[in-house]
């Protein structure tokens, strides 16, 4: 039977040097808990006036990085966001490969391999007809795979929390892993594809002709073409195609209802692709199902700071502490 620790962190350096002697292998997992919880008050005691001035230069890197972001994109929004896509495409990638998480890589190399076919179709020009389809179906189907991943994770969590998982005899430990898992995967692959749409669309849409950044469309709009893959309608709005329908915006713009619902909720845009007026989400999607895919989009937005920004500024905030000599 291992003996007891009593653990005494108020005897300075006899005591750090006592408890660094104890053999840990003849410790229960509760007493060896408490002999580390130990030796980090020992290492620690007397740092109270550098662990304060830690979190001042935590606070401080925080508030300034965040208004340099914001400067940053106001003033330059293009570069922001293809920087933030590729630190959003880099950054889990340096975790993924450090903690071992094959599984994750795997799923990551099939998403990039195939996201990058799709981008390089949407960047060229001219562009091929069955190309606009073609990227709002992939990521339309990747937004969709992401957010009902999401949805399964939380509700993982939220039972573990709540115990339901002890009637399944799932371990809490491995429940919460469980959900914490598909709840990252959804929001972080739902963030990635929302970036690389909006890029596609962009380009497939400055290419068409129909749209610019700024200014006046550079090709007019005939009755009969869809401005967002520049293909023939073939249903009117009052009827049901077989194929597809087509939908009419508050503008009297007419679109295929598949091209306009990517280009809103997949792409991010929330404007007429050729007249830029503003696109009334809320009648666009009257179906009360379809309501929470636009809230997820904007939850996904609020997550992007935190996994494409935060991880460096962390990184910035320990090398501040490593050049001062702080620990």
């Amino acid at each position: 039977m291992a003996a007891v620790v009593e653990v005494d962190v108020g005897g300075g350096a006899a005591a750090e040097q006592e408890l660094d002697e104890v053999d840990m292998s003849e410790l229960s997992p509760e007493e060896q808990w408490r002999v580390e919880h130990a030796r980090m008050h020992a290492k620690h005691r007397g740092h109270e006036a550098m662990h304060a001035e830690m979190v001042l230069i935590l606070i401080a890197t925080l508030v300034v990085a965040q208004l340099l972001l914001v400067q940053w994109k106001q003033r330059h929004p293009r570069s922001y966001n293809m920087v933030t896509l590729f630190q959003m495409w880099v950054v889990p990638l340096y975790f993924t490969v450090k903690l071992r998480w094959w599984r994750f890589l795997l799923i990551w190399i099939f998403f990039s391999a195939v996201t990058a076919f799709v981008t390089f179709r949407a960047t060229r020009k001219p562009l091929v007809q069955t190309t606009p389809r073609l990227v709002y179906k992939w990521f339309l189907l990747i937004y969709k795979i992401s957010y009902a991943t999401g949805i399964v994770g939380y509700m993982a969590v939220m039972f573990t929390l709540f115990g339901l998982n002890l009637l399944f005899k799932i371990k809490p430990e491995d429940a919460m892993d469980f959900g914490i898992s598909l709840l990252f995967c959804g929001l972080y692959y739902g963030v990635l594809e929302r970036d690389f749409a909006e890029m596609c669309a962009d380009y497939m849409a400055s290419t068409i002709g129909f749209y610019s950044e700024s200014g006046m469309p550079t090709k007019h709009l005939s009755d009969s073409v869809c401005a967002v893959c520049g293909q023939q309608i073939l249903v009117d709005v009052s009827e049901e195609g077989i194929i597809e329908n087509t939908y009419r915006l508050s503008c009297n713009h007419v679109f295929h209802e598949f091209c306009i619902r990517g280009w809103c909720i997949v792409g991010k845009k929330q404007t007429c692709p050729y007249c830029k007026e503003k696109v009334d989400l809320k009648r666009m999607f009257s179906n009360p199902w379809e309501r929470p895919h636009v809230m997820y989009g904007q939850l996904l937005d609020w997550l992007r700071y935190l996994v494409a920004w935060q991880p460096v500024i962390i990184g910035l905030v320990q090398g501040i502490n490593y050049i001062l000599g702080l620990e």
